[in-house]
């Protein structure tokens, strides 16, 4: 709910053009204070288009932080929106010199204080990581939200080594469509038909170099900052949700800056926690932002220091939860609790005496796993996890004689026989109520070839024994008494993970395998004042949605075809809506994920994603409309990739253009 808001300052908004090289200017939006004081600056910097697809978003934040006392500043990146220049790699060196570039522009106007903070979420918020690692001086603090330090196991390309499914490929259709669209000629003039057609022979679909790097190398090094934390400087401020896997960067931020930082995990999905709806609640995000740039930008003590060094949310099953706090992480609160396979936990149906238990799954395992990178829809949260458990070999505790409280990363060690070169492992934590339901807590997989790091491809010695450990994402969940833990434990998790070649799937030997969990102790709250949130503050936003109410579609479809013994997942990300800006742009997005695979045959799966933007000036006849298409297939020897990008002006084709790719398994 949006709260009414009084400023302690007016606010004047300006659309000017910041120069980052000879010949380039990146188009920004500045929200500032009315006084004749200098200010500090903050600076959200991103490739999403600040004249559209972020217009409503950027209108709730940036006047809210210009009337607090700040110049707020959207810059849109190279290439994108109405700034000059050709969209460049998705992690390039380009895109941090254009950074730095702004960065040192703000900090030199005479209506800047020089002291600069950087906000971002997802792409944008991985984004002021790395800038932060340069160090530039006039930034002094960050707030990253839903952000990764790890592009290549922390983000949405590969999970545990192997290759994420749609989640990977539907995004590399989405973001060929964002980069293709026009500059607005409302802001650019005549030049913009010119210019438009430049960026549509420029970009090339960003699928093809994530395929080309299927282990952890240089590429992915480069575009993170899990080995460069000490260069980082500013103060850090990491939010992530328990629905979004980079959570665990969160982590990992708060254990290894050296520079001053505070973690926030909440009951999200990736979405700005003011706006977080599902699971939900939102927090008062601008306000907590707000302590954190007064705090390190204005030099005022807001006491967010002297709290806990990481808040999290602890949920249960059915939703309930509440705020929990640790004064350091890795916390002195938490211990490791190891659980054995054969002992504490134990499976149903294995012969007595058998000593390694057959994991054979159905290649449709995984089709109630959820999106891997939600967005905030019902549709993206994993349901009950009864039929996935039943695609599983399930390991079981007795029932919990009291609660049990977790929060870190789970980890499992077993020792596993494989019959083929080739092979994955993929586990699942659930807590089991009376009645059976199954709700998941978290998960993890492990490409067998990454068994000796991500980094590099070891292909297994067909029938050899071995032990392999791998963590599972994090997790703050409590299981209430009466309920039974359950290790879930597959062969194949599609479409989450793309399948490996064969389908003999793996063995297990209960005897040394073991459950690794992060157990929090029942009396760590004793004496600790509550955390609570105010309700969110917005400003009021400009854009007005119209028809995503009108006859909704189903957002995710899982249909199975006997007769051509395959199961189809179908997705629909984002479908029909329309966006009516104020200054007379209307703007629809339309997009689709489908894929298939038979239950025995890893080899059958594929995937194709649509994705069509159309951008309107009625009254000025101009009429524009992208549209790309993504298909992703295999055999046991390659990934076969084809995309295609068509543009129209009114109802012409203006552009069209055709890839297609035949690139090597290595690893994913």
């Amino acid at each position: 709910m949006r709260h009414p808001v009084s400023y302690p300052h007016h606010v004047t908004r300006v659309d000017l053009r910041i120069p980052v090289a000879e010949g380039v200017e990146l188009h920004a939006r500045i929200w500032r204070p009315v006084t004749e004081q200098p200010v500090p600056a903050l600076l959200e910097y991103l490739p999403s288009r600040l004249g559209d697809a972020t217009a409503e978003r950027d209108a709730e934040r940036h006047p809210w932080y210009a009337g607090h006392g700040y110049a707020s500043v959207r810059v849109d990146a190279r290439g994108h929106g109405n700034s000059d220049g050709l969209p460049g790699e998705e992690y390039g060196a380009q895109e941090l010199a254009d950074g730095l570039a702004v960065l040192g522009w703000l900090a030199g106007q005479p209506w800047c204080t020089g002291r600069l903070g950087l906000i971002g979420i997802g792409r944008a918020g991985g984004t002021a990581l790395r800038l932060a690692a340069l160090a530039p001086e006039p930034l002094r603090a960050v707030v990253t939200v839903g952000a990764s330090d790890d592009r290549y196991d922390n983000d949405a390309h590969y999970f545990g080594g192997s290759l994420l499914g749609p989640a990977g490929h539907a995004r590399t259709a989405a973001l060929l469509a964002f980069a293709a669209r026009p500059p607005d000629p409302k802001y650019v003039g005549e030049h913009w038909r010119p210019r438009w057609l430049e960026r549509l022979a420029a970009i090339e679909p960003a699928l093809f170099p994530w395929l080309a790097h299927q282990s952890r190398d240089d590429y992915w090094r480069r575009a993170g900052v899990e080995e460069r934390y000490g260069a980082i400087r500013a103060a850090v401020l990491a939010v992530g949700g328990w629905a979004d896997p980079s959570r665990d960067t969160v982590l990992r931020l708060v254990e290894r800056l050296d520079a001053p930082v505070r973690g926030l995990i909440g009951p999200w999905a990736r979405q700005y926690p003011d706006r977080a709806q599902l699971p939900g609640p939102p927090i008062s995000f601008l306000q907590e932002t707000l302590r954190w740039w007064d705090q390190w930008l204005k030099e005022t003590d807001t006491g967010i220091m002297a709290e806990p060094a990481l808040r999290c949310w602890l949920g249960e099953p059915g939703g309930a939860g509440r705020w929990v706090g640790d004064d350091q992480w890795p916390s002195d609160d938490v211990r490791e609790i190891h659980y054995g396979l054969a002992d504490t936990l134990r499976t149903a149906g294995t012969p007595e005496g058998e000593r390694f238990v057959p994991v054979r799954s159905p290649q449709h395992t995984g089709v109630d796993a959820g999106s891997h990178v939600p967005l905030g829809s019902a549709a993206d949260l994993p349901p009950d996890q009864r039929e996935e458990d039943g695609r599983s070999v399930c390991f079981d505790s007795s029932p919990l004689a009291e609660r049990l409280e977790l929060l870190g990363r789970p980890g499992v060690r077993l020792r596993v026989r494989c019959a083929e070169p080739r092979g994955q492992v993929v586990a699942r934590l659930c807590a089991v109520a009376p009645d059976g339901a199954s709700t998941l807590i978290t998960r993890g997989a492990l490409n067998l070839a990454a068994r000796h790091g991500r980094e590099v491809a070891v292909p297994w010695e067909p029938g050899a024994v071995a032990e392999v450990e791998f963590e599972l994402l994090s997790t703050g969940f409590a299981v209430p008494p009466g309920h039974r833990l359950r290790l879930a434990l597959s062969s194949a998790y599609w479409p989450w993970l793309w399948p490996q070649p064969q389908h003999q799937g793996f063995t297990v030997d209960p005897g040394p395998s073991v459950l690794t969990l992060p157990v929090r102790h029942l009396a760590a709250d004793v004496g600790r004042a509550p955390i609570a949130f105010a309700e969110p503050e917005q400003a009021e936003a400009l854009a007005v949605r119209h028809g995503t109410a009108a006859e909704p579609r189903p957002e995710r479809l899982v249909v199975h075809d006997p007769a051509a013994g395959e199961w189809r997942l179908e997705l629909a990300p984002r479908t029909g809506g329309s966006d009516s800006h104020p200054d007379g742009l209307a703007s629809t997005e339309q997009a689709s994920v489908s894929c298939r695979i038979r239950a025995e045959d890893p080899l059958s799966a594929t995937t194709h994603a649509e994705w069509t933007i159309r951008l309107e000036r009625p009254e000025h006849g101009w009429d524009v409309t992208v549209r790309t298409s993504s298909e992703l297939g295999c055999d046991a020897e390659a990934f076969t990739a084809r995309s295609r990008l068509t543009a129209w002006e009114g109802g012409a084709v203006l552009f069209e253009r055709d890839w297609e790719r035949r690139i090597p398994r290595t690893a994913g």
